[in-house]
């Protein structure tokens, strides 16, 4: 069983974003959740609504699933719209300005259906 939510056009780069989601791949729900609020990063809390909203989408979809049981399967970020905007500067100069957007997908699975030895283990070199 999988879950997903998506949240569109948030207004922060993806490379931040991607800093968090780091964070948070491969963990348990409520792992996952512990660890977004106490984040410092601002976009920590547009990650937890939307992890909190792939929560839902699987009680939704899955009466009897329990949340104890899922995980953070995937975190994805990709790039959304850029706003192209424009910074006055000396001399009559102007330099560009982009306001980047992303969009954050996030999907949960079962903890039955998780590969061994994901997350927890060093790995061997």
């Amino acid at each position: 069983m999988e879950a997903r939510a998506i949240a569109r056009y948030v207004r922060v780069t993806p490379r931040k974003v991607n800093q968090v989601l780091d964070l948070v791949r491969g963990m348990d729900v409520e792992n996952a959740l512990d660890t977004l609020t106490f984040s410092k990063k601002h976009v920590a809390k547009k990650i937890e609504k939307t992890v909190r909203s792939a929560v839902a989408n699987a009680v939704q979809a899955d009466s009897g699933v329990d949340v104890d049981d899922l995980y953070v399967k995937e975190a994805l970020v990709g790039p959304g719209p850029v706003m192209k905007r424009w910074l006055p500067r000396a001399q009559g100069r102007a330099t560009p300005l982009w306001k980047r957007t992303s969009h954050i997908t996030i999907i949960l699975a079962d903890k039955a259906s998780r590969p061994k030895g994901k997350r927890g283990k060093k790995a061997k070199r």
